[in-house]
């Protein structure tokens, strides 16, 4: 009986002429959606009011930290960059720790992110799902069974968008990046046009921006974090390098358009609420770009409700392409069951690892309050950072002969390092939580599936027959051999 379906699913491989192999269609405006989308999510829309908090209400130190946050995270994306275009391959950080530090930090990265990505993209799908609702009960809450339900009506759409057409999952997003854009600009320019109009009360912020108190250096430290925060998803465009047309050119001129016009529009978004309502009233806010839009353009306030609901479906349609291919990369090396690495054989797409990917968040949407437990793995996101850019240094001395399209200036990757190993120890030191030692222990778990699997590389044979099975009704097969080195 194997054997017959093993020869069943030689004949769908020989149907192929082409070579099974992720395709390269993501072009220069592809990645730059992919990115922005990335990074804007619903936080400038709702509750910018983090780093404002953190710096005491002093406009001139919000201001300035916005800025300095969107440049680390330049610093950090232009080192991605070098990475990307050296080795461009699926996986993002987790092909590249692999690369400079080794299989079982890589190993790490992925057990950890196999939890935290997919919890993420729950959230983020319980939130469009509170967005999109709302405006139907009013001041009274949306039933919660109604939000998880249409929560994973998303999730299930876009997996299935992601898991049939590349093509497809970036033409949704560029239509959902330009569009939430467009809502952005709508509030900068409306800022723009009343500081033109040079009212007395539109100014008085900005007359003297570092005249209220001074934050401790402490308190900067959080502004910082929070700004940095609000810019995560910088890293997006490495999971999908071997994708990339002419990945060369591409990385480096997507990363160098997308990261500084996201810095451009938080600026100018902030500098807008600050000039319709006072620091008090943004802090105190709900949903700042709601109150923002009752003030300024009453009649059509409804729009800003309705592009939150976009920029949260346009950031998690970005999450979950990315996420696939992080999945199937840990599964071509081994980390992850091998079906997770195979590719459909008519879309060429990795539709198993979106499968996974999507499944996994559904589960956390069910008991969402375990979606809360992930909060204290944020600090995990910068170590990894941290490693990947170790990773860019110790692959600078230990291979010098590869070779580099683009090279980042030596000192960046350094002062990332740096950077990130402090905002791993920041909130842990700051606020010290029994939770934050639950989730390092998680991370030491994955030594109890890596030692017995991955090292000694323990297989059960039944594994195999369900492989089989599912790769016939998936219509899936291993990627075909190509040259990974050779940019298309």
């Amino acid at each position: 009986m194997g054997k017959d379906k093993s020869n069943d699913l030689k004949v769908v491989r020989s149907k192929e002429k082409a070579k099974i192999r992720l395709k390269r269609n993501i072009g220069y405006f592809d990645g730059v959606s992919f990115i922005v989308g990335s990074i804007v999510g619903a936080g400038i829309f709702v509750s910018p009011t983090g780093v404002l908090k953190h710096s005491l209400l002093n406009v001139g130190v919000a201001l300035t930290i916005w800025t300095a946050s969107g440049l680390v995270s330049l610093m950090g994306a232009l080192c991605y960059a070098e990475l990307g275009t050296t080795l461009p391959f699926s996986g993002g950080e987790y092909s590249h720790i692999k690369r400079g530090l080794g299989s079982l930090p890589a190993f790490m990265f992925i057990w950890t992110s196999t939890f935290t990505k997919p919890a993420s993209n729950a959230a983020r799908a319980l939130l469009f799902a509170e967005y999109a609702t709302q405006p139907f009960y009013g001041i009274c809450p949306a039933p919660e069974v109604l939000k998880k339900c249409l929560a994973l009506v998303v999730l299930w759409s876009l997996g299935i968008l992601n898991g049939r057409s590349v093509k497809m999952a970036a033409w949704v997003q560029t239509v959902f990046t330009l569009l939430k854009m467009m809502a952005l600009s709508v509030i900068a320019v409306g800022g723009i046009v009343l500081l033109a109009g040079g009212k007395k009360e539109n100014l008085m912020r900005f007359e003297d921006p570092f005249g209220s108190e001074i934050p401790s250096a402490s308190q900067v430290a959080e502004a910082f974090f929070q700004g940095l925060y609000a810019y995560g998803g910088w890293w997006s465009l490495n999971y999908m390098a071997e994708e990339m047309k002419n990945p060369s050119r591409n990385i480096p001129l997507t990363v160098m358009t997308a990261v500084p016009s996201v810095i451009v529009f938080y600026l100018l978004v902030n500098i807008s609420y600050l000039t319709v309502l006072t620091p008090k009233e943004i802090v105190s806010s709900v949903a700042v770009a709601v109150t923002w839009a009752d003030r300024v353009i009453p009649s059509v306030a409804w729009i800003i409700p309705l592009s939150v609901a976009v920029s949260i479906f346009g950031a998690l349609n970005s999450s979950m392409f990315t996420l696939g291919r992080l999945s199937y990369a840990g599964s071509q090396s081994g980390h992850l069951p091998v079906l997770i690495s195979m590719l459909n054989v008519h879309t060429c797409t990795p539709a198993p690892a979106i499968i996974f990917s999507t499944t996994i968040a559904s589960i956390f949407i069910i008991p969402s309050d375990l979606i809360t437990l992930t909060n204290y793995f944020g600090f995990s996101a910068w170590l990894m950072i941290g490693l990947t850019c170790a990773s860019l240094i110790v692959l600078r001395y230990r291979e010098p002969h590869l070779h580099r399209p683009y090279k980042v200036f030596l000192p960046v990757p350094f002062v990332m390092v740096a950077m990130s190993f402090f905002l791993v120890l920041a909130p842990i030191v700051w606020s010290p939580n029994l939770q934050y030692v639950y989730a390092f222990l998680f991370m030491l778990g994955s030594l109890i599936v890596y030692l017995p699997f991955i090292h000694f590389k323990l297989h059960f044979a039944f594994l195999d027959k369900i492989t089989c099975h599912l790769q016939l009704l998936l219509e899936v097969c291993p990627a075909d051999g190509c040259d990974e080195g050779k940019h298309e």
